[in-house]
């Protein structure tokens, strides 16, 4: 349908409240909203004259018919409308994506420990703390407790690097023990780092009095030098302590919300309070708009009825148009009563304020970020021909091993950033042995193949330019794999490297190489792309191997298959673990009974004794007959 035959079809609807469903050519769903009166809100989309933001102007673009659900209150609309968008996730709606997902206290396992924040999970070894669900909350942990213990936050390396240079700034102003100077002894490091991770698991609640007895030990041991070190932590605790006050009630429970905008994009600012006390602050990024009323409607309704929790009191800077509707439906979510409100005065409406200047000073950096990103991405464009910048961008890579297996990986940069959301893995299922231009073709096939299936996530996404790790023999072979397909309709270009393995340039299928390097901030971007994705399949490489060595090496004890080998591997992580474990820890594992440990642990450790086979086995009988009679 055209947009007159929209507006005529709008002009039809009853002046009641309900859901409207806005679909494109495809069938697919692009914006789902809600009204008071359905015929106003949508005839708007469709009047010749009305002014639109970006995103609505591209929404009403791709508009080719609509359907609405007439509701019996306000209250219903905005409920349906929120379930609806969180079962749909439209592409014009706009979707709650904070830049955070979960997060660790990451431990390292060496001789001089050191403990950061970390937002992924990765098989390094390391004993990783969490997940948690506020990065901000991590954040805080482990510096905090840093702070107290004076841990070291450099790139030095222990024991490789103490001596080697003078102590950095951080040591001068009371930040750091220095452990680089070498006077401190590993024990006195060790229980350092012990006593951080006791804050971060604990709190400060039970530490300072166990530091107490730890200070007092050592002066009567005449060890002045550990009781001062313990001395200087208790102080440090107590000072953080001081300054973490309460700037409500000790038992408020609230949330403060406040939108900032800009020409065009808008940041929804969340700082949560809970037992009186900052926990976390969030901000949610809407580029491609300026309508804050618009943003500040449907965000809240998304925010709290997608499953979030809902505290006694939301202070915002300014209710929503549904605010009665939105009320009450937060009341029946948390099943009580919700205060929704705009402090006029005192201290929580200087709390919104400070919730305003967090948007502003997000859009502030992202706007310059943006634009950069946005500039980098017209300047690709052009030096590829492309009618405009590519805002999705897909890059593939080949790995291989000596064993002749191969698997690829695909990283999605959007914006100009990555989205790690929309990194996907490939294991090669038909390609026999090493060949880089058939397992490229294959894993681009598969790509298109899902596209073409309509599959979710990135996989129903069409990028706007696909950059692969090789030459023109690559790009030949996938566009012969994906010819016939949507995907085929992408720009496809390969990223080559010179002798030093350093991108130099972008070639096409013809062969023909369109030079990068004169230009510095597109050489910049591509190179980042192209080590980006590297290092995602490299990474996937070295763990299906190490997941291969670790089973090989199990197998190589009597009686453990393959199938015990991988239960051992899922249980315990590490062949060492395994090495580790006693015979009443391996017999914990699913398949591996009294005999099977027995053999495994006597393959890495040695011959058990005695006494300690009959009480694993004791064990084992008991935890097998033990239950209701």
């Amino acid at each position: 349908m055209t947009k007159a035959e929209l507006y005529e079809k709008a002009k039809m609807l009853p002046l009641l409240p309900g859901v409207y469903i806005i679909r494109d050519k495809k069938d697919q769903i692009i914006y789902i909203g809600k009204a008071k009166r359905l015929r106003t809100r949508v005839s708007q989309y469709f009047r010749e004259g009305v002014p639109h933001d970006n995103k609505v102007t591209q929404m009403i673009a791709h508009a080719y018919q609509f359907d609405v659900i007439v509701c019996q209150s306000e209250f219903e609309a905005l409920v349906l409308e929120a379930s609806q968008i969180k079962a749909h996730t439209p592409k014009y709606n706009i979707l709650l994506k904070d830049d955070k997902g979960y997060s660790y206290v990451r431990v390292t396992r060496e001789e001089w420990p050191r403990i950061s924040a970390v937002l992924q999970k990765e098989e390094d070894g390391a004993e990783y703390i969490g997940p948690y669900t506020s990065s901000f909350a991590v954040r805080e942990m482990v510096e905090t407790a840093q702070n107290v213990f004076r841990l070291p936050r450099c790139s030095r390396q222990f024991p490789r690097d103490i001596g080697k240079a003078r102590p950095c700034l951080n040591a001068h102003i009371g930040k750091c023990m220095a452990v680089c100077s070498g006077r401190i002894r590993q024990e006195d490091y060790r229980q350092a780092v012990d006593g951080a991770l006791r804050l971060i698991r604990r709190g400060k609640k039970d530490i300072v009095k166990n530091l107490e007895q730890q200070m007092t030990d050592a002066a009567e041991r005449l060890d002045f030098e550990r009781a001062a070190l313990i001395r200087d932590q208790i102080a440090a605790i107590t000072k953080v302590a001081a300054g973490q006050k309460v700037v409500v009630g000790e038992d408020t429970q609230m949330d403060v919300i406040a939108l900032a905008g800009t020409s065009h994009a808008v940041c929804a600012a969340v700082l949560r309070y809970r037992d009186g006390r900052l926990t976390d602050k969030r901000e949610f990024l809407f580029h491609d708009t300026a309508d804050l009323e618009e943003v500040r409607e449907q965000f809240l309704a998304q925010y709290y009825l997608g499953g979030e929790e809902v505290p006694r009191t939301v202070a915002v800077d300014a209710l929503p148009e549904d605010a009665e509707a939105l009320n009450r439906a937060l009341n029946e979510v948390r099943g009580s009563n919700v205060h929704l409100y705009v402090p006029q005065r005192g201290d929580v409406k200087k709390l919104v304020e400070m919730a305003y200047t967090n948007g502003v000073e997000r859009l502030a950096r992202e706007s310059g970020r943006y634009a950069r990103e946005e500039k980098l991405l017209e300047e690709l464009a052009q030096l590829l021909g492309m009618s405009k910048a590519p805002a999705v961008i897909e890059s593939y890579d080949i790995s291989n091993w000596g064993d002749g297996t191969s698997v690829c990986g695909m990283v999605v940069f959007e914006n100009g950033k990555p989205k790690r959301a929309g990194y996907r893995r490939f294991k090669m299922r038909t390609v026999a042995g090493t060949d880089d231009y058939a397992s490229m073709a294959e894993a681009l096939s598969r790509r298109a193949g899902e596209y073409e299936d309509g599959a979710a996530g990135q996989f129903g996404v069409l990028p706007d330019l696909i950059l692969l790790d090789g030459g023109r023999g690559q790009v030949t072979a996938v566009q012969g794999a994906i010819a016939g397909t949507k995907l085929a309709e992408v720009p496809l270009f390969g990223m080559v490297k010179d002798d030093h393995h350093r991108t130099r340039a972008i070639v096409t299928g013809e062969g023909r190489e369109i030079a990068i390097n004169l230009n510095r901030g597109v050489f910049t971007f591509v190179t980042a792309i192209q080590d980006e994705v590297h290092r995602f399949a490299i990474t996937y490489q070295r763990q299906q191997q190490k997941k291969k060595s670790y089973a090989s090496t199990l197998t190589e004890v009597p009686g453990v298959g393959p199938a015990t080998a991988k239960a051992l591997t899922a249980h315990f992580k590490t062949v060492a673990a395994v090495r580790a474990a006693t015979v009443e820890e391996l017999q914990q594992v699913k398949g591996v009974g009294p005999a099977a440990a027995r053999r495994i642990y006597e393959h890495f450790n040695g011959p058990v004794q005695g006494a300690a086979l009959d009480k694993a086995c004791e064990t084992h009988h008991n935890e097998a007959t033990d239950g209701p009679q």
